[in-house]
């Protein structure tokens, strides 16, 4: 969204000041109600869809206000939420390690080699028997114990696979797992904030002053499609003549008067224009340092903001 201010101070100071108001008066000083309009834009480009206000509305925090077409940033959310999944499948495979089938396949190999190995102890204890006996050779009992070695051994490795099975992913690999995961996450919010983007809501309670585009218009990026004037954003603008500037500063309280408004309004004092301007133009001499005033804003309080309107014109009593 981006401020501004709608109001028309060199074309007012000059109109006023040629009706001569912008001098000392018993009546007080003349100045007019501005409001600062703020322009809700969207940040990205597209054919408007739909407005769900117009002109005149009163708007509260968080309600729609338009969208704008969002085929391809669907699209492009749906893409990211995929990946973010798949990401995450990843990184949580790493931690957990092999699946529980692959480690029950391991189990049963080791189980069979856990008999295979009982079977070669037998066999070996027997070889050694029948070779103290003289009925076996020396090769014999070789083999045999070169078999019951082996089953031993194989054991060993299985045993130290399915440990293994059980670990999770390597320090490094866990790690390039997490950043591709937060790069998901990443590129997820940013296709998120792209698609809200095309769906502006109300950031405070406001009133819809104008309504720029149509529905069916293309929309370029960053043009205002609304103009909204919230209830605080209404100021006070008159002007004071030098003699009389010492007797306003910021933070005073001046009384308002307007026709059609309730008696007893008043505004704060927020800031008093350090240059001075000239009503009408003249040549600067000490013979016309009498029209030489200052610009003056007070803001009104909240409750009286909604029942003034940009452009009033209005009387400032110090």
């Amino acid at each position: 969204m981006r401020r501004e201010t709608g109001g028309r101070c060199a074309s007012a100071v000059v109109f006023l000041c040629l009706l001569g108001a912008c001098g000392p008066s018993s009546t007080g000083y003349q100045g007019y109600v501005e409001g600062e309009f703020v322009y809700v834009a969207s940040s990205q480009a597209g054919r408007l869809e739909a407005v769900f206000v117009e002109r005149g509305d009163e708007v509260e925090p968080g309600a729609p206000l338009f969208r704008l077409e969002a085929t391809l940033e669907a699209e492009a959310l749906d893409h990211a939420a995929r990946e973010l999944a798949a990401a995450e499948a990843r990184l949580a495979d790493l931690r957990v390690g092999r699946r529980p089938e692959e480690r029950a396949v391991v189990r049963a190999q080791l189980a069979q080699s856990r008999a295979m190995a009982r079977n070669a102890e037998e066999q070996l204890e027997r070889t050694r028997r029948l070779f103290e006996a003289g009925a076996v050779s020396e090769a014999q009992l070789d083999e045999s114990r070169a078999a019951a070695e082996s089953a031993v051994a194989r054991v060993a490795e299985l045993e130290r696979q399915l440990e293994v099975a059980a670990l999770p992913g390597r320090a490094q690999q866990i790690a390039a797992a997490e950043a591709q995961v937060e790069a998901a996450r990443a590129t997820l919010a940013q296709a998120e904030w792209r698609l809200a983007e095309k769906s502006p809501r109300a950031e405070e309670a406001a009133r819809v002053f104008d309504v720029v585009y149509r529905e069916g218009e293309w929309v370029p990026a960053g043009r205002p499609v609304l103009r909204l004037l919230p209830e605080d954003h209404v100021k006070i603008r008159f002007f004071v003549p030098e003699a009389a500037l010492s007797s306003i500063r910021v933070g005073q309280v001046v009384k308002v008067e307007c026709d059609g408004c309730a008696p007893g309004l008043s505004a704060t004092v927020r800031y008093v224009s350090a240059e001075a301007e000239y009503t009408p133009p003249v040549i600067y001499s000490q013979e016309t340092r009498e029209k030489l005033v200052f610009m003056v804003e007070a803001w009104p309080s909240p409750e009286v903001a909604p029942s003034l309107h940009p452009g009033q014109p209005v009387t400032v009593q110090p």
